[in-house]
Order: structure tokens, then sequence, then C-alpha cells
């Protein structure tokens, strides 16, 4: 399993991502619920050293503004329903900040797409979905059309043990 390093949002963003996601899943759309905490990931490798989250609680000035925006779609076969996260100049900061930090903790190495200048941001609605379902998931994941909410700040997951440490 991968380790990351992920921004949380605030609990009425959280509150407002974890609807889309009751939405979904009662539309027959294999949301996140309950799986997960909605959040950003910011890097992420095959393992991250504990010893990062020292480093990592002066990252970034929380709370941070962001815009949930339109739906983006990754993958081929299995797609990924994701909501952009509008790339602000203080996101992109805060991203090279923890990149920075936690680059000596990550082993072997960070995955290339959370790399500055190759990563995404976003938040996963949905997994695993297949063309027949992809219409009806655009049109409920896409509600409302825009969010404005905040990031608090950072938590470091263990997917091995699918803990979460608050830093």
């Amino acid at each position: 399993m991968v380790h990351s390093v992920e921004l949380v949002f605030d609990q009425d963003t959280e509150a407002t991502i974890r609807d889309i996601w009751d939405s979904l899943r009662d539309a027959g759309i294999p949301s996140q619920a309950p799986a997960s905490r909605p959040h950003v990931t910011l890097t992420v490798a095959e393992h991250i050293d504990p010893s990062v989250d020292a480093l990592l609680a002066v990252a970034g000035s929380f709370p941070l503004r962001c815009v949930i925006g339109a739906p983006l779609l990754f993958g081929r076969s299995q797609l990924v329903l994701t909501r952009v996260i509008v790339p602000t100049d203080a996101l992109l900061a805060v991203h090279a900040e923890v990149y920075r930090l936690a680059l000596p903790h990550l082993q072997p190495q960070p995955m290339a797409n959370s790399l500055p200048g190759q990563w995404t941001p976003h938040t996963t609605l949905a997994r695993r979905l297949h063309g027949s379902q992809l219409g009806r998931a655009l049109r409920v994941g896409a509600r409302p059309t825009m969010i404005e909410g905040s990031f608090v700040g950072l938590r470091r997951w263990d997917g091995n043990t699918k803990r979460e440490f608050a830093i």
C-alpha cells in the first residue's frame, strides 16, 4: 500500500463532499463513501517515514482557502471521477514546500504524478467507473458546480495500517 501526505478540509467542506459521495452511492455509482475521508493528496510514495511529521508541522499557513471546481476524470478503462481543486499560488506554494520537506523521507521515491509541475490538485469522488455509469456519475458528481471552502491542515496517511496521523 502507499503512504501519502494530504490536505484536509474544514468540516463544512468535508460534509459537502461526503454529501456528493452519498448522492453518487444512492445513484448506484461506486463512490468513496464510507471508505475514506475527503482530502487532497500532496505527495505519495511506497513509504513515508513518520519523522517527517515534525518537519511538516511548519508547512503552510492554515486555514487555506480553496475552490473545488469542475469534474475531472483519470484513467482509461476503469475511470476515477474527481473534482479539480483550483490551483492558486498559495496552494502550489504549500505543495512545493511539502514536497521539499518530505522528499528525504519518501521511499523509494515520490510517485511521478505528485511532483511539482506534474501534480493535478483534486479530490476523489468515485473509482472504478465504467462507460455506462459515466453520464450519471458526472451529473451527480458535478453538483454543486463550485464549492468554496478551506483546508485546515495536513495529515500523513499510512496505507498499510489504514491510519491517519494529524500533522
